[in-house]
């Protein structure tokens, strides 16, 4: 047990847990005005429903005594056997319980980043019963393949760092298996849909930014080179990525914008995840430069393709995550992190390739079994508001409260 560690690691949990309501005010500055509360909620109850569901079965289907590399036994449910000394099955130097609460903090805000695909139309019961059962199913074999002891993905070399595929890559493909099921706002493609408070969309920025070094540094789990690496190039990436934004955005549209800035950061956020524990600073710069510019691209792509994604989880989280986990193939460095791997660009070729199998393993299984989850919900109670509530907007017709009183 290091007591410095265990400090860092749960102060980081608490870094991670603020992301999340950071989430939901940079969701719902982004949504009309009837819609806040509706958007801001989304976010909020996932720290309640998460949490539960962590502490019953999520844990131990993630991190338990696994079982063929592709799930944790039900050994540790209700977190039975899960104490105050370090985990043997993790090798930390910190309570088992803050492990479990630091890797709580990701489940949570997972799911809350899908939430902003659906935003404005979905119904209050249905995102519940949504996420507690795309957690179950989706996050929690993920998790277990990518970071557990044993997981099948981990075995065969892949790395992810801070959630790279699990955390970004299955928020950002099951969002588009979501939308195509839930289908679009009423007046999409003919009604202007403006953010109606950027400010607020700017301090959630601000908060993801901020809860980012607990999110990336804290994944070294102990307070020493690799943490400090880790929350360098966080930020290093995130700078280059805003810059980048708006750099094509300026000349795209003729003019860089504040939404723009904000949404550029997040991407290279969401792009050095992977890679953070395994590349340099100037890795970071190309990582999140070229995160910039893909995820713009990705933002213009879904009104090509005509699907309403309403707050850009495909474009930044999907393609931002794609692009870092296959960066981390190409810029990592046992020089890092000598328990990592080398890159392509560092003499090792067949580490994009174990990152491109990752990658397309993430999307099939997340795509697919996200399309099952959202059809049994659909059946089971119904997933959209009717168009009268979706009109009143989700603020009065679910929750009778209204965001703003004039």
């Amino acid at each position: 047990m290091n007591a410095g560690d265990t400090c860092f690691v749960l102060i980081s949990a608490a870094l991670v847990m603020l992301m999340t309501p950071g989430l939901a005010l940079f969701y719902g500055g982004m949504v009309r005005g009837k819609n806040v509360l509706g958007t801001i909620m989304q976010s909020f109850v996932i720290l309640a429903i998460i949490t539960v569901e962590w502490v019953l079965w999520g844990y131990t289907m993630a991190f338990g005594p696994d079982h063929a590399g592709l799930i944790g036994g039900l050994d540790w449910f209700g977190l039975k056997g899960v104490g105050l000394a370090p985990s043997s099955d993790y090798g930390t130097t910190v309570p088992h319980v803050a492990f479990m609460i630091f890797q709580g903090m990701f489940a949570v805000i997972t799911p809350a980043l899908i939430s902003g695909a659906f935003a404005e139309r979905m119904r209050f019961s249905a995102f519940l019963l949504f996420t507690l059962l795309w957690a179950t199913f989706v996050y929690n074999p993920l998790a277990h393949w990518v970071w557990a002891a044993g997981g099948w993905m981990a075995k065969m070399g892949a790395m992810d760092f801070a959630g790279g595929t699990v955390v970004h890559i299955s928020s950002g493909v099951s969002a588009f298996a979501a939308v195509l099921v839930v289908g679009k706002r009423l007046g999409y493609g003919t009604t202007p849909y403006i953010p109606h408070n950027l400010p607020m969309t700017l301090t959630g920025a601000a908060l993801l930014w901020f809860g980012w070094f607990g999110f990336n540094a804290g994944s070294a789990l102990s307070a020493g080179a690799l943490a400090a690496n880790a929350f360098v190039v966080t930020h290093v990436a995130a700078a280059a990525a805003a810059l980048s934004w708006l750099l094509v955005e300026k000349l795209h549209q003729g003019k860089p914008t504040t939404l723009g800035a904000a949404s550029g950061a997040v991407a290279g956020l969401v792009a050095i995840t992977p890679g953070a524990g395994f590349v340099g600073p100037l890795s970071a710069i190309a990582i999140g430069g070229l995160a910039g510019m893909i995820c713009y691209g990705g933002v213009l792509m879904k009104s090509r393709l005509r699907y309403d994604d309403s707050l850009d989880v495909v474009g930044i989280h999907g393609l931002g995550g794609t692009w870092g986990a296959l960066a981390t193939g190409l810029f990592a460095s046992k020089a890092v992190n000598p328990a990592g791997a080398d890159g392509l660009f560092f003499g090792n070729p067949s580490q994009l390739a174990i990152q491109s199998v990752s990658v397309i393993v993430t999307m099939v299984y997340a795509f697919l079994m996200t399309l099952i989850i959202i059809k049994v919900v659909n059946i089971l109670v119904g997933l959209r508001v009717s168009e009268e509530e979706e009109e009143r907007g989700l603020d009065v017709s679910l929750h009778n409260e209204a965001g703003y009183s004039y």
